[in-house]
């Protein structure tokens, strides 16, 4: 892929912009012209060329070529402070180059760290119970004092409750629009919106000031599984748009968890069916990080740990001293004990400790290695 340039942007700007060119059809123009400079200089006739694009859709994307909306939405990301993510640049969140149908472009206020790479999505009801709200912010307040982030999709009812419990306790939150960045819906969520570019960010990938449209929350959906491990579903009635969420996470190859009620409470209906459809049924913080397994992209914490796992979270300090010292390669045990600066009994304990946790696996020849 070429690299980002004023021209390239401009041109990424342009298809994000023309209604009818998602990721298929921008992935067609650049298999038959190459590069954006060729899609740029392309006439309607030679556009047509490209499986998908019919007559109307190939003036549609000359008339804004043609046209300052590329312009003017650059103009308000520079006065606004809100950033273009590229797929292919290292700014992108990079669990979500992995589902079959990344943003090609996404916006964002506020920052991403690599600890973001560690998220759980928590998603539910607009219209949750009082038991529902507190219950996403239970989950979201511990997930953000475990050093989890929480993405949710910042919506009335479990969305902003989650958001809530993670800043609560010093967390962080990425919240994902179906409107645009600068266009905070619902309206009465524009301060906890602010509060969340301070602790975390806000993407979209609809242009700043587009507003909201039904037709763009199921799109929203599949990027708040896309940059998650897993999510967790709180409260979702029989054809609640958390199923939605919840498909997209199984297509996805994430963990889905889900939440249970009372069997005569509607709101439980959808949770119900997941779990038997093999989603786990989880009541605890801990239910949820024993199921997400080994990190593709491992991640180093503030402290400057390597995470490769997110149980390596619930660690004390002893322990992880012990599997800071222990390799991908197998490490004899007498070299743990040295690098860690512990005592004997006190590695060896631990080492026990570690691989029940199925942090590390033990060889008979008094080796050791993490998993």
């Amino acid at each position: 892929m070429e690299p980002r340039s004023a021209a390239r942007l401009r041109s990424e700007l342009q298809l994000s912009l023309t209604s009818g060119v998602g990721p298929r059809i921008r992935a067609g123009l650049l298999k038959v012209f190459g590069d954006f400079a060729a899609i740029e200089r392309a006439s309607p006739g030679q556009l047509r060329a490209v499986p998908g694009i019919g007559a109307g859709l190939a003036n549609e994307m000359v008339r804004v070529r043609e046209s300052s909306l590329a312009d003017r939405v650059l103009q308000q990301c520079r006065q606004d402070g809100i950033e273009i993510l590229l797929v292919d640049e290292s700014g992108y969140p990079p669990l979500l180059t992995e589902i079959p149908d990344p943003p090609a472009l996404l916006y964002r206020r506020g920052d991403w760290v690599e600890n973001d790479g560690l998220a759980v999505a928590i998603v539910g009801s607009r219209r949750a119970s009082a038991y529902g709200r507190r219950t996403a912010e239970r989950f979201g307040r511990e997930l953000g004092a475990a050093g989890v982030t929480v993405a949710s999709g910042l919506a009335r009812g479990v969305d902003a409750a989650a958001h809530r419990g993670a800043l609560a306790a010093g967390g962080r939150t990425i919240a994902i629009l179906g409107s645009g960045v600068a266009n905070i819906y619902p309206p009465e969520n524009a301060d906890l919106a602010n509060e969340i570019t301070r602790r975390g960010s806000l993407l979209s990938e609809f242009p700043p000031a587009r507003p909201p449209k039904s037709g763009a929350f199921p799109r929203r959906n599949r990027i708040i599984t896309g940059i998650s491990l897993g999510v967790i579903v709180i409260e979702a009635s029989a054809r609640s748009g958390a199923l939605i969420s919840a498909r997209h996470a199984m297509e996805q190859n994430r963990e889905v968890f889900a939440v249970p009620g009372r069997i005569d409470n509607d709101l439980a209906q959808g949770c119900h069916q997941l779990i038997r459809d093999g989603a786990k049924l989880v009541e605890s913080l801990d239910h949820v990080i024993e199921e997400l397994g080994p990190l593709a992209h491992p991640v180093s914490t503030d402290a400057g740990d390597a995470i490769r796992q997110p149980r390596e979270l619930q660690l004390n300090e002893l322990e992880r001293a012990v599997l800071n010292a222990v390799q991908l390669d197998p490490t004899a045990i007498d070299d743990v004990i040295h690098d860690s600066g512990l005592n004997t009994p006190q590695v060896l304990a631990t080492v026990s400790v570690l691989e029940m946790r199925r942090l590390i696996k033990r060889f008979s020849s008094g080796f050791i290695a993490r998993v």
